[in-house]
C-alpha cells in the first residue's frame, strides 16, 4: 500500500486540527483533500514513475501538503535541508535530475539559476478535472517494499552528503513500531521543534497522523522559552528533541519551572545527552515520562529506545531495539561481544533502508547480508542493554590509547555553568592526538579553564584530561540541532 493511504487510512475523515496553532491550523479532511489534489495533478503531468519530485519548505502545511502529496502520487519525495549549501543543492539537483519542485515562496531565490517547473502557491494548479481521492493511489501500482517513497539527504556529523533510500513499508514499520512502544493515541498532541525534512521530525508527522493525533509546530526555537508556553496553552502531551535541545531547555530557558500538567512524555534521540542532563530532566519531572532513544536516518528513524522504568537503574544506556528490530553489538570478529566488550551495533529490521543513491559501493558497505552496520561503539551489560561508547570516526587516539569524547563530556556537562560541550581530537606531534574541549556557557564568563580541568582530573585519568580548552558563544550544527563535528578545530 502507498504509505500516503496507509498513514491517513484513518484520520483521512476527521474534522479535528492535524496541525493546531500558533500560525496555522488545518482540520485533517481539508488536509487530505488537498493531497489528493496535489497527487491527481502529478499524475496528469505525465511524470514517469520513479521520478524524484523536490521539496523544500520550513515545517508548515505547504510541506505536509506537497509531502505526502507527492508520496500519494507514486512517485519520490525529495525533501531538502532549507539549510543546504550550494554546492550541495547542485549535487542534489543534478544526481536526482529534478524537473518539478515544490518551494516555500520565501526560498524561491535558491532556485534562479535552475531550470525546472517550481510551484510555489498550490492555488496555482489547476484541480478542476482530479479523479476521486480514494482511486488516485490506485492509478500507479506500487511495490511497498520496493518502490522509494523518500530520499533523504543527510550529511550527520560528518559533511558528506548521502541520499538514503526509504521504501513505504520501511515508513510503516517503523511508525508502527514507534507508536507502540510511546503508547501514542489520538488524545495525544506533540510540539515539533525538529525539521519535517529530518527523518525523526518526519516520525513525528508519520506517527501523529496514524493515530488522528495533533502537532504543534514551532518553528521559533531560538526562543526557547516558546516551548513550555506553546505546551502550556495547546495542551501538548509530548516534546521531542536532539541533545542540543534539552542541554537548552535546562540550562538557558524556563523549561524546568513550568507545571506543565498536560505533558506526558519527553523523548530524545539524535545524538547522546550527557547524563547530567537525563538526571535533570528526571529530577524536574519525577511523574512525566522521559524516553531515550537511539536511531539512524538509514533506519528510518529509530531502532531502540529505554523505557522510563529503567532510566535509573541503566543511566547512559540506548536500551534495547524497538519492537521489529534486532539489534547486535559484534566485534571485529563478526561474533557477539561478552558484556563489558566493546563492539559494532549492527541492527536488522524491516525499517531499514533500501540502500543510498546511486552509491552500491557504499551501500554494500553499510548493509551486509541483510544487516545494518551502524559504525557505532558500544558494549552491552549483563541484562543486554547497550551502552554506546562513541562512533568509529569519532575516537580519538592519544598516546596509544582509544579515547571516546562521550565520557569526557559527560563529566565536564557535571557542570552547571555548561550549556553545551564537544571533545574533539587534535594534532599533536608527540601523543598524535591530544585532547580538546569546546564548551558554551550558559552565563558569560563565569566558568574557567581551571575549573573545567580540576574537574576532569578528580574524575578521569590522566590521558583523558583535555590539553586545550576553548569558550565559545555556539557550536556548528546542522538544521536538525546536531554537532558539526567535522568543522570543530
Amino acid at each position: 500500500m502507498n504509505i500516503t493511504d496507509y498513514l491517513f487510512s484513518y484520520s483521512k475523515g476527521l474534522n479535528k486540527n492535524l496541525i493546531l496553532g500558533p500560525k496555522e491550523q488545518m482540520p485533517y479532511k481539508a488536509i487530505y483533500a488537498n493531497i489528493c489534489n496535489i497527487a491527481g495533478w502529478l499524475r496528469k503531468q505525465n511524470i514517469k514513475k520513479g521520478e524524484k519530485i523536490l521539496l523544500h519548505s520550513d515545517n508548515s502545511i505547504f510541506f505536509i501538503l506537497c509531502y505526502f502529496g507527492i508520496i500519494k502520487s507514486g512517485l519520490t519525495c525529495v525533501p531538502i535541508d532549507v539549510k543546504t549549501n550550494e554546492k550541495n543543492l547542485d549535487l542534489i539537483l543534478n544526481s536526482c535530475d529534478i524537473k518539478f519542485g515544490f518551494i516555500q515562496s520565501k526560498w524561491l531565490y535558491k532556485y534562479n539559476n535552475y531550470n525546472f517547473v517550481k510551484i510555489a502557491d498550490l492555488e496555482d494548479l489547476d484541480f478542476s478535472e482530479n479523479v476521486e481521492y480514494d482511486s488516485i493511489s490506485t492509478i500507479t501500482d506500487i511495490d511497498e517494499n520496493n518502490d522509494v517513497a523518500v530520499i533523504i539527504f543527510t550529511s550527520g556529523s560528518t559533511g558528506d552528503v548521502k541520499g538514503v533510500m526509504l521504501s513505504h513499508s520501511n515508513i510503516q514499520y517503523n511508525t508502527e513500531s514507534i507508536v507502540e512502544y510511546l503508547n501514542l493515541k489520538e488524545y495525544d498532541i506533540h510540539q515539533v521543534v525538529l525539521p519535517f525534512y529530518y527523518c525523526f521530525g518526519a516520525s513525528l508527522l508519520h506517527t501523529h497522523v496514524l493515530i488522528g493525533g495533533s502537532l504543534v509546530i514551532n518553528n521559533e526555537f531560538i526562543f526557547p522559552n516558546t516551548v513550555p508556553e506553546l505546551i502550556e496553552k495547546y495542551g501538548c502531551t509530548g516534546i521531542s528533541g536532539v541533545p542540543s535541545v534539552f542541554q537548552i531547555l535546562c540550562r538557558k530557558s524556563s523549561f524546568k519551572s513550568f507545571p506543565m500538567p498536560s505533558l506526558r512524555f519527553m523523548a530524545q534521540a539524535g545524538g547522546f545527552l550527557p547524563v547530567p542532563f537525563i538526571k535533570e530532566l528526571i529530577n524536574a519531572f519525577p511523574d512525566k515520562e522521559l524516553f531515550i532513544m537511539y536511531g539512524q536516518t538509514e533506519a528510518t528513524a529509530r531502532l531502540s529506545y529505554l523505557p522510563s522504568k529503567y532510566l535509573e537503574t541503566k543511566i547512559g544506556s540506548i536500551g534495547k531495539g524497538i519492537p521489529g528490530v534486532n539489534l547486535e553489538v559484534l566485534g571485529e570478529d563478526g561474533l557477539h561481544v561478552q558484556p563489558g566488550q566493546e563492539g559494532e551495533i549492527v541492527a536488522t529490521g524491516l525499517n531499514i533502508m533500501l540502500g543510498y543513491y546511486k552509491d552500491d559501493k557504499l551501500t554494500n558497505k553499510k548493509i551486509i547480508k541483510g544487516k545494518l552496520y551502524t559504525e557505532d561503539l558500544a558494549k552491552i551489560d549483563d541484562d543486554g542493554f547497550i551502552y554506546i561508547t562513541g562512533r568509529k570516526s569519532t575516537i580519538i587516539k592519544s598516546a596509544g590509547y582509544r579515547i571516546s569524547p562521550k565520557e569526557i563530556e559527560n563529566i565536564i556537562s557535571e557542570l552547571p555553568e555548561v550549556q553545551e560541550i564537544a571533545v574533539i581530537g587534535i594534532d599533536d606531534a608527540i601523543n598524535g592526538e591530544s585532547l580538546k574541549a569546546i564548551i558554551v556557557t550558559n552565563k558569560k564568563n563565569n566558568l574557567s579553564k581551571e575549573t573545567v580541568i580540576k574537574c576532569c582530573r578528580d574524575n578521569l585519568p590522566e590521558y583523558k584530561v583535555p590539553k586545550r580548552i576553548e569558550f565559545v558563544i555556539d557550536l556548528p550544527k546542522n538544521s536538525s540541532g546536531k554537532i558539526l563535528y567535522h568543522k570543530l578545530t
